[in-house]
């Protein structure tokens, strides 16, 4: 009998707040979490804001030693993965620790301390280089320290999937559990890129907005005036579990994963392909056992730049024919920004409480819808809906796109 994945903890770390309430409200409210770069000095940049994290502090999370060596995207981590084991009520034991493994994707891992090394090589101080500064910069890291931290010793791993990572490793967890090679995973994605190379190379592609004026109003996915994302950071971390595992815990259950999908563009290494995004889309609802007018609500890629606006539109009008105009859309990304290699992560964590709570946060900055962009994103105020069904999309530079289906658990 194949095993049934479901969700039973969550954890954020986001933009618009830390930890899965507040930043579950923020976003049910409309509020965005962006503003002004404070990490480092933006001024000499076309782009001065960004979707940061207010208020976070390492040592909230970890021992103050270990807070002081440790990269912000691990402490994201660990911070989030702490809160979905709480929030799930497993314990882990010495009997099962073997079976619980941690999978997370990451798309550019420390950022910020291979910055400041190449400063002290470039001011001819080399030695000065923090011997941390390699185990601070991996992305691999991150779910390394899970496992340390939460002593979890089953499969290890993290994707650098660039914006589809989060997804990618949400739906590589769902597989290792169905598959029965562990019974348990903390899985997501996390990013805190907010460094001068970052938006430089992202300025440079002209990806950005440079709304800097008004930072709250810049990420608009869908919108006549878009004219960029804006990046963000942070971590969403959930556990998974088999369905047997939950209802003999007792345990509260957000939602079933019940499908994954994931294809290559092999068109264009940052240009997006309408038919990629297709193909990934139909294989997730393939794998699930679904038809397109089974799904309920789509949590969108939407990134607010103007290519993949319209082709994400075009893909879900192309799996989903004239029941796309029904579905509703939206992007969380207009409050968060977009969290590159962790919106997976955190999306996945909004998609589950999307299920939960029968509230589609909305899309906000979305005045005027833009050319091609016509179906139904949940412009600017939450809707109550019951959502049994919903799909939530994320696609990479590289022509990587990866597709996850969760549904409903009947009773829970």
């Amino acid at each position: 009998m194949e095993r049934r994945v479901v969700i039973t903890g969550t954890g954020l770390v986001t933009p618009v707040g830390i930890g899965v309430q507040e930043s579950w409200d923020a976003l049910c409210a409309g509020v965005s979490g962006i503003g002004p770069i404070t990490r480092f000095d933006a001024e000499l940049l076309h782009t001065k804001i960004a979707g940061e994290v207010k208020g976070f502090n390492p040592e909230d999370h970890l021992p103050k030693k270990e807070a002081r060596r440790t990269e912000l995207f691990i402490a994201y981590s660990i911070a989030a993965a702490r809160m979905a084991l709480e929030d799930s009520g497993f314990k882990l034991t010495d009997q099962n620790r073997s079976r619980v493994g941690v999978f997370t994707g990451c798309g550019l891992g420390g950022l910020d301390v291979l910055t400041q090394s190449l400063r002290l090589i470039d001011k001819g101080k080399p030695t000065r280089v923090s011997p941390f500064s390699i185990p601070m910069m991996i992305g691999n890291m991150a779910p390394g320290m899970i496992s340390i931290h939460m002593g979890a010793q089953g499969p290890n791993c993290s994707v650098a999937t660039a914006c589809a990572a989060g997804n990618h490793a949400i739906g590589s967890s769902y597989n290792i559990i169905k598959s029965g090679d562990a019974d348990a995973m903390f899985t997501g994605g996390v990013e805190a890129v907010i460094a001068a190379p970052c938006i430089a190379g992202f300025n440079s592609m002209k990806a950005l907005s440079r709304r800097n004026d008004d930072p709250q109003r810049a990420s608009r996915p869908f919108d006549r005036d878009r004219d960029g994302f804006v990046v963000g950071e942070g971590a969403g971390i959930l556990f998974l579990e088999t369905l047997e595992s939950a209802l003999n815990r007792g345990a509260t259950i957000y939602a079933e994963v019940l499908g994954f999908g994931m294809s290559g563009d092999a068109v264009h290494m940052t240009a997006p392909s309408s038919d990629g995004a297709a193909r990934c889309m139909q294989m997730a609802l393939d794998n699930a056992g679904l038809k397109p007018d089974n799904v309920d609500y789509i949590n969108a890629h939407g990134t607010s730049t103007s290519l993949n606006d319209i082709s994400e539109t075009k893909a879900v009008k192309q799996v989903f024919g004239d029941f796309a105009y029904k579905i509703p859309i939206s992007s969380t990304k207009s409050m968060t920004g977009h969290l590159l290699g962790g919106a997976g992560g955190i999306e996945g964590v909004i998609t589950a409480l999307t299920i939960k709570d029968g509230v589609i946060p909305p899309t906000i900055n979305l005045d005027n819808p833009g050319e091609e962009c016509d179906l139904d994103y949940v412009p600017g105020v939450k809707r109550k809906k019951d959502v049994n069904i919903a799909m939530t999309n994320s696609f990479g530079f590289g022509g990587t796109n990866a597709s996850l289906i969760l549904g409903r658990v009947d009773g829970k």
